[in-house]
């Protein structure tokens, strides 16, 4: 029987879903939990007595606003975006990036990513069977532009994605090298701005600039990841195109609600993010001086580094005995070679997993 469904898989699904492994998430109970980029610090009492009793205003018999417009109005005056700017939500980044992929014309299904980066461009493009170049950045992280330019003239890419700053290197790339990339080809570039809230700076500007650029940002990292709230800007004439794409009603009702309110109250998620940016340089200068460990500044709410024998494979599953979850980027890329890759949690978390680090490499 077993073998008779798995002979109707085979028929009935695509070879490259077959030969793919699922997204791997890493089940956190019961760890100090430090490997999605989260932001650690919850809601005061009184905010979230605020928050649950606008939830009791949501006619769940109802469909939610299916454009999200109210959400998009507080958005836009939270942020101060431009209000020629033109704005789709959708569940995550990861829903955005899925719309823009299967936009793609099949006669120019070019995907190019400097590397290694966020790995949904990859994903995504593989399970959709495009065209995917991943262009590796320089042994600093630096972005290799010459090999990019040289990639763009060869390939003709329909996209390219930018994580800015880039996940997991934490870096962001010179701005001068993105200007030249984006005149370089005749496709679409789009911007990454996950961890605007941490670099402190953007490249909005850039939308009213050049026809072919858009910008992405999410809510996740600065405080709303259970919402999967992300925002894909651009000139009406892209958006109105890959609206259509996005499948009805996909912001749910309650994640509107939440939104919105949190959105009113931005200073706090603001105030939030400050904290993280101070705590993740005294991460990062401690996290320097563990001995043998190389690190890497970040302008994101992570901090990259590398360990020295016995390998990030080893420190990795210490750390879980010791009830510290990290990410193991050991094997994604030829450039992270013994690379692990820590969130900023609070204080307290980030001296745990100091010292429990500091104890694995010594006693290695």
């Amino acid at each position: 029987m077993v073998s008779m469904i798995y002979d109707c898989v085979k028929k009935i699904i695509k070879p490259t879903i077959l030969a793919a492994k699922s997204y791997h998430i890493a089940d956190a109970s019961g760890f100090v939990k430090l490997d999605a980029m989260e932001n650690p610090y919850v809601w005061p009492e009184k905010i979230k007595d605020e928050w649950s009793r606008c939830l009791l205003q949501a006619d769940l018999n109802r469909y939610p606003d299916a454009k999200s417009y109210e959400l998009r109005r507080e958005l836009t005056q939270a942020f101060n975006f431009s209000e020629n700017t033109s704005m789709i939500l959708g569940n995550g980044s990861d829903e955005l990036i899925q719309i823009i992929l299967m936009a793609l014309n099949k006669n120019n299904n070019v995907v190019m990513v400097p590397e290694p980066s966020f790995v949904m461009y990859r994903l995504l493009s593989s399970m959709m069977e495009l065209e995917f170049v991943g262009v590796p950045l320089n042994k600093d992280f630096s972005l290799d532009l010459s090999a990019m330019l040289e990639s763009i003239e060869k390939k003709k890419p329909a996209v390219i994605f930018i994580a800015w700053p880039n996940n997991p290197t934490g870096n962001s790339f010179l701005e001068e090298s993105l200007i030249e990339i984006i005149n370089a080809t005749t496709g679409l570039v789009v911007i990454d701005e996950a961890y605007h809230s941490f670099a402190q700076k953007s490249m909005m500007s850039y939308l009213h600039k050049y026809p072919n650029v858009l910008l992405m940002r999410t809510l996740s990292k600065l405080g709303l990841a259970g919402l999967r709230l992300g925002m894909l800007f651009g000139a009406s004439e892209w958006i109105s195109e890959l609206d259509k794409l996005r499948l009805p009603y996909n912001i749910g009702t309650l994640n509107q609600i939440s939104a919105s309110f949190i959105i009113k109250n931005i200073g706090l998620l603001e105030q939030q993010a400050a904290c993280i940016r101070h705590d993740r340089e005294v991460l990062f200068n401690n996290l320097s001086e563990v001995v043998g460990v190389e690190t890497w500044r970040s302008e994101a709410n992570f901090i990259l580094f590398r360990v020295p024998n016995p390998g990030a494979d080893k420190v990795y599953k210490e750390l879980i005995k010791k009830n510290i979850l990290i990410k193991n980027l050991q094997g994604s890329h030829p450039l992270l070679e013994n690379c692990l890759r820590v969130t900023v949690g609070t204080p307290e978390e980030n001296k745990l997993f100091l010292s429990r680090l500091r104890n694995i490499v010594i006693a290695s």
